[in-house]
Parts: C-alpha cells; sequence; structure tokens
C-alpha cells in the first residue's frame, strides 16, 4: 500500500486538511504512560503451569502469535497446584492491581507530559475486568492525591473498545476546558476476570489475555494549558462508530453457575464479523475530509487476537507494516483490553516516524460487538517522546 503524506482536500477548506476549522480547538494529547503487573509468562509457561494437556487447548496457546503476557496468578501450594479464587478474591485482585497499575500509568504519563498530579482537572477510568463501587476515579483521587474537586467519570464494562468510547467524553471535556489537563486511564486486571477448566470456552479467553494499563494527558489548547509550553502529541479530530446489533452476544460476560464466578465469552467467528464490518466505520470516519486512506500514515489497531488483526487488515487492504505495532502489542504482552491501542501508541512514538501533517487512525473493537474509531493528525512541533524501550514506566 503507497502511503501519500499530502492530504486530497481542496486547499480552501483548511491548510490542515482533515476538517474545517471550527470555533472549539480540537483537543490534543499531550504524553502517554504505560504500565503492568504481575510476572512475564510465556504460553509455554502456562501451559505447564496448569497441567493443560489438551492437544486441542495447547494448540490454542501455541498458535495465539502471543510470546509471553504479565499476569498476576495464585501462588503454587506445596503440592505445586494453583489455589483456587473465589469470585470474590478476584474482585479484591482487581481492585488491587488496577490501583497499583494506574496509579503508575498516569504518573508515566503526567511526565511524560511535563505535568504533575496537581494539575489534574478530569480523569476518566475505564475497567472491565471487575466491579468497584466507588469507582476507580474515587480510589485513585484518595491515592494520589489528586484535587478532591476534580471532574470524575467511570466506563465500566463496555470491554474492549472502551478505550475510544472513553476518549471521546475526555476529549469533549477538554474541549470545554481548554486550559485545564484531563487524563485518561484504561486499566485492566484481565487475570481477576479468569475461569480455570477444560472448556475450549475458556481456553479461547485465557490464550489471550494480560494485565496491563495505559494512561493519556489530554489538553483542549493549541498553545499548551499550564505548565504544558505546547502539546508533543497528535490532535482529536473525530469519532466514528459502529454496533453490529446481529452480533450482540459474541463477547460477553455470564454467570458460571458450576464455577461460582463471571465468565467470559467469545465466539470463533468474531475475527469475521468485525472485519466485514470494519470498512463501513472506516469510510464514515473520512467521510467529508476529503482523505482516502492511502492518506493515513498511522494505523494503531486494537490487539485483539491475530486473528482479529488479520481480518481487520486484509479487509482495510493493510499492510502488516501497517499494524506492526498492533502486531507487536499482542506478542510482548498479549491483549489488553481497553488499553491495547494506548500501548501501540506508545511504540509509535518511541519509533520516532511521526512528522507534521501526518494522519493517522485508532481502532478498537469489543462487545456489542463494536468497533470504535478515532482520526488524529500530528501538527508541527509535535508527536514524538523521549527514547526508551517500549512500556518503560513499568
Amino acid at each position: 500500500m503507497t502511503m501519500s503524506r499530502t492530504p486530497t482536500r481542496p486547499a480552501a477548506e483548511g491548510a490542515t486538511g482533515a476538517a474545517p476549522r471550527s470555533s472549539v480547538p480540537a483537543p490534543r494529547i499531550a504524553g502517554v504512560g504505560t504500565a503492568v503487573a504481575g510476572e512475564p509468562y510465556s504460553q509455554r509457561d502456562l501451559l505447564e503451569i496448569f497441567h493443560i494437556t489438551d492437544s486441542r487447548i495447547r494448540s490454542v496457546f501455541l498458535n495465539s502469535a502471543i510470546e509471553r503476557r504479565y499476569l498476576s496468578l495464585p501462588r503454587a501450594g506445596e503440592d505445586g497446584v494453583r489455589a483456587d479464587e473465589t469470585q470474590g478474591d478476584l474482585l479484591a485482585k482487581h481492585k488491587a492491581l488496577t490501583l497499583d497499575m494506574g496509579a503508575r500509568a498516569i504518573d508515566a504519563a503526567l511526565k511524560n507530559a511535563g505535568a504533575g498530579i496537581e494539575d489534574i482537572g478530569h480523569l476518566c477510568c475505564v475497567t472491565t475486568t471487575g466491579f468497584l463501587t466507588p469507582g476507580l476515579s474515587a480510589l485513585l483521587i484518595r491515592e494520589l492525591g489528586i484535587a478532591p474537586q476534580c471532574s470524575r467519570v467511570d466506563v465500566v464494562g463496555m470491554g474492549c473498545n472502551a478505550g475510544l468510547n472513553a476518549l471521546g467524553v475526555t476529549a469533549a471535556w477538554s474541549a470545554a476546558h481548554p486550559r485545564r489537563l484531563a487524563v485518561l486511564l484504561c486499566a485492566e486486571a484481565c487475570s481477576a476476570a479468569y475461569v480455570f477448566d477444560s472448556t475450549m470456552r475458556t481456553a479461547v479467553v485465557n490464550s489471550l489475555f494480560g494485565d496491563g494499563a495505559a494512561a493519556i494527558v489530554l489538553t483542549g489548547d493549541d498553545a499548551g494549558a499550564p505548565p504544558l509550553p505546547a502539546p508533543r502529541g497528535p490532535r482529536i479530530l473525530s469519532f466514528a462508530s459502529h454496533v453490529i446489533t446481529d452480533a450482540l452476544d459474541a463477547m460477553r460476560y455470564d454467570w458460571d453457575n458450576a464455577q461460582g464466578k463471571f465468565s467470559f465469552y467469545l465466539d470463533p467467528d468474531i475475527p469475521y464479523v468485525v472485519g466485514a464490518h470494519a470498512e463501513r466505520v472506516v469510510d464514515r470516519l473520512m467521510a467529508g475530509t476529503g482523505l482516502l486512506r492511502s492518506d493515513i500514515s498511522h494505523w494503531l489497531v486494537h490487539s485483539g487476537g491475530k486473528k482479529v488483526i488479520d481480518a481487520i487488515r486484509v479487509n482495510l487492504g493493510l499492510t502488516r507494516h501497517d499494524v506492526r505495532h498492533t502486531i507487536g502489542v499482542l506478542s510482548d504482552y498479549g491483549n489488553l483490553s481497553s488499553g491495547s491501542f494506548l500501548f501501540s501508541y506508545e511504540r509509535l512514538l518511541r519509533e520516532r516516524v511521526t512528522e507534521p501533517g501526518d494522519y493517522g487512525v485508532l481502532m478498537t473493537m469489543g462487545p456489542g460487538s463494536t468497533i470504535e474509531t478515532a482520526l488524529i493528525q500530528w501538527l508541527p512541533g509535535t508527536g514524538r517522546i523521549p527514547g526508551g524501550r517500549p512500556g518503560s514506566a513499568t
């Protein structure tokens, strides 16, 4: 696929290309940070730890394109067997892990933006892997010493697509408060949402997910909100969504009476269902901009799994290079649910290849079944962060 650096819009509609200018400032991403929890395990490690001998299940693990994942597993007893965790144990694990990872990811994102805890005016927290009341945002305000008058919202139960749903909410707050900083956090303790048994249903889920959190700092002012001299990341131009109502039950949580805990379900056909609808939502995202898909320099797609990535890539006519960060995050961390696309975003910035005027598309997929997208653009002097290994905030 040939990448063009030149937008195809008529020049009269604005020098920056993607949309006619309005009086409302386009929010910018000013910083990013990530964190993981637990220990890194290879897929073979996990097969041995849980004594999985079924050849079909072993094949699911070993053909997942995942090299390792960070997980917080129960300790092994003297007999080498891992303790079974009750639903109460899992909820307590979720609270502890999301607080820990979330705090570290926020701290890293603020440092990357050149800001501090005292600068946060709005906090939006996303999580699906457990239930908390009060929500994660309130717990983090107390944990980190964020001002108690901080505006906050919790996005719960939306799944892997939720990071972009929350970005839309956070970007709207930033546009309405252009001199304040907002933080979006996606914190997923996927090892707090596992059921271990011998079924293929749980094998598909258990072969895929990892623990991780990612945070970004937003500002709605092109000149930079105090104490920022100027945002370094891209501006957020627009969003487009699509709910595949015929596949409403293809990704869902059910209560497992036999296990006494919640169990996640993934339909085997979900990669093909999502792939078949990808063109529609991307075309809607770029409608009226004058842009073609070939004008998009950077694709940051949710690391939903090998088949999901391949289905998106084929249906949108993308190369493996276009989705290299998506593939890399899947390989190194597994599916991190709502925060996966932000791990890819961090990797893109560390690669130091973005240029002024570049366009990017963010894409997430999850229960609903839902595809969420956002169009972003880098402007002069934006788009790079200091060197270091991906995930250095861990």
